[in-house]
């Protein structure tokens, strides 16, 4: 009596152990987390992206608005890398944004 005992609260211990298990992180994607996660290391512009997706209307507005958000962020940090200022940094700036944007 007392093995079945044992048996059964190794076995109910077991499963409980595999249950709390987390599953397996799949890999990270290889692309950027937000649209525009850095200027040089995304191919596609914003406008690009909303077209494949096939946004139109409000939908389109915000994904271009949070894009363009997202995408002036990214310039502006690899701006301070480059270690830009003044006219130079605003050049900078545009062209990244355009780029990035699609305009």
């Amino acid at each position: 009596m007392k093995r079945m005992f044992f048996a059964f609260t190794a076995v109910l211990i077991s499963t409980a152990a595999t249950a709390q298990t987390p599953a397996p992180k799949a890999a990270p994607a290889a692309a950027p987390a937000g649209p525009m996660a850095a200027p040089s290391m995304s191919t596609t512009t914003c406008k690009a992206q909303a077209a494949e997706k096939k946004l139109a209307g409000a939908a389109m507005n915000s994904f271009m608005k949070k894009c363009q958000t997202d995408a002036s962020k990214a310039c502006e940090v690899d701006s301070k890398e480059k270690k830009l200022a003044g006219a130079a940094k605003s050049s900078h700036m545009k062209k990244c944004v355009n780029d990035a944007v699609g305009t």
